[in-house]
């Protein structure tokens, strides 16, 4: 190795299960209602307590974003297993003009690259925004096009990516101006592009009036994730078209919110159930929630597992023999489903998910190339895969600095020797606890209290 190539991720021996997994699992805090509630808590009339929020690299990355704008974010003792709760005081209106350049690391954190940017030209103080080299890649033009309708000045040097420039422009909303500011965007490669404007729309003088004018929007369970969150703290906001929203201007007010645990990374743990013929449960499983991952306890059935959610906790059972499946639209969640198509017994097919060619790596292209390495048979189309049923041997499961693609690994390494993966530790992204909750469930098997 030469002293200008970069050390290679580390290699992470995917543990095989020998017997059915049967465990107990709890997972940290959502990662998308935790960013949510540190913009809307950053722009509150108030102090606000976020209890059992997400401690990982995109909480950490939003927090710091946050901070560096003017808010106030500490570290409070609280009753969750996974890090302390957080006291949120918003930007102060005094120190929003400051002096110089704010500098803002987005990582890979889509939502602190597409949420903060708004946030940001709020505030009157110009904001660099930068990233990880695979967040250079991420369709940001939206974002631009967006704020620079709202009048704000962006100096992206035409790329519509990062990094850029976000600052005051003269055509920006009047403070006396009581019409709505009207925008018009394309926001078919990314929800977070509706969220973003969504979220700072109360904020604008006279209110917010966005329309999505190309075509389908992607995972509509995130806008309307988004939409809830918003009412939950008094803002006005209505959906005033198939795709058109309308936000009322005034105050978000301050609040005291618990955070659910987050139901999409407590997919590769059930999928762990459907790959080993055992049973997982999660306990605190909501009744009622806007997370996408709660689609869990409909497709996983439609594979052949048996689903209960009876007292607050969420069992599943794994079958003899896993279905295939036909799946539109499964979002964040098709990287762990794929890995329980790869080891079916039938064709699948994943459609509706063209969007996830701009997620932290062309994730469509990724699963098939990763599934193939392992000699499985599998295709991209237009909007989506096709997995076939076919035998898979171990090998290196590249993870393409990508969560969901190294715990879609780990899944695959529970039925399949000799599966290792690229870079575990890119899970920290929204799980740091990932590695150990894994071994931990996988050495649940046939322990004799099932805890994992």
């Amino acid at each position: 190795m030469t002293a200008t190539e970069p050390a290679a991720a580390p290699i992470w021996p995917a543990p095989y299960a020998s017997s059915p997994v049967d465990a107990t699992v709890r997972v940290p805090g959502s990662k998308s209602l935790t960013n949510r509630y540190l913009v809307l808590a950053a722009i509150a009339d108030g102090p606000s307590l976020l209890r059992h929020p997400l401690h990982s690299r995109d909480s950490a990355l939003m927090i710091a974003a946050l901070e560096a704008l003017g808010a106030r974010i500490e570290a409070v003792d609280g009753t969750g297993a996974f890090g302390p709760d957080l006291r949120v005081t918003p930007l102060e209106p005094s120190a929003q003009a400051g002096p110089g350049t704010v500098d803002i690391d987005c990582g890979l954190a889509g939502t602190v690259m597409r949420f903060v940017p708004p946030v940001a030209a709020l505030t009157g103080r110009p904001t660099r925004f930068d990233g990880d080299p695979h967040a250079r890649v991420r369709p940001m033009d939206t974002v631009v096009d967006a704020l620079r309708q709202l009048g704000f000045t962006v100096n992206d040097d035409g790329r519509g990516a990062l990094p850029f420039i976000v600052a005051p422009g003269d055509a920006a909303a009047p403070e006396n101006s009581t019409a709505p500011a009207r925008v018009r965007i394309d926001a078919s490669k990314s929800s977070q592009f509706v969220s973003a404007l969504l979220l700072v729309g109360c904020r604008l003088p006279g209110g917010l009036v966005l329309e999505h004018s190309g075509e389908s929007v992607p995972s509509l369970d995130h806008i309307n994730m988004t939409v809830s969150v918003l009412r939950e703290v008094g803002v006005q906001v209505e959906t005033t078209g198939p795709t058109e929203w309308t936000v009322s201007p005034g105050p978000v007010r301050a609040f005291d919110v618990l955070v659910e645990q987050d139901l999409s990374n407590a997919g590769p743990f059930l999928a762990a159930a459907m790959a080993t013929g055992g049973t997982v449960r999660i306990p605190d499983w909501p009744a009622e929630t806007t997370q996408v991952g709660d689609l869990w306890r409909e497709i996983l059935p439609r594979m052949g597992g048996r689903v209960d959610l009876a007292d607050g906790t969420l069992t599943v059972t794994g079958p003899g023999r896993i279905d295939g499946i036909d799946l539109a639209d499964s979002s964040e969640l098709a990287p762990t489903v794929a890995a329980i198509c790869a080891l079916a017994e039938g064709e699948s097919r994943l459609s509706g998910i063209a969007h996830l060619r701009g997620h932290e790596t062309n994730r469509l292209e990724a699963l098939v190339s990763e599934i193939k390495r392992l000699g499985g048979d599998a295709e991209e189309t237009a909007d989506g895969i096709i997995i076939r049923p076919l035998p898979l041997h171990g090998g290196v499961v590249d993870s393409y600095a990508d969560h969901r693609m190294a715990t879609f690994g780990a899944v695959l390494g529970l039925s399949v020797p000799g599966v290792e993966v690229e870079d575990i530790g890119t899970t920290s992204k929204t799980m740091p606890e990932f590695p150990e909750l894994w071994q931990r469930m996988v050495d649940s098997a046939g322990a004799p209290d099932g805890q994992g």
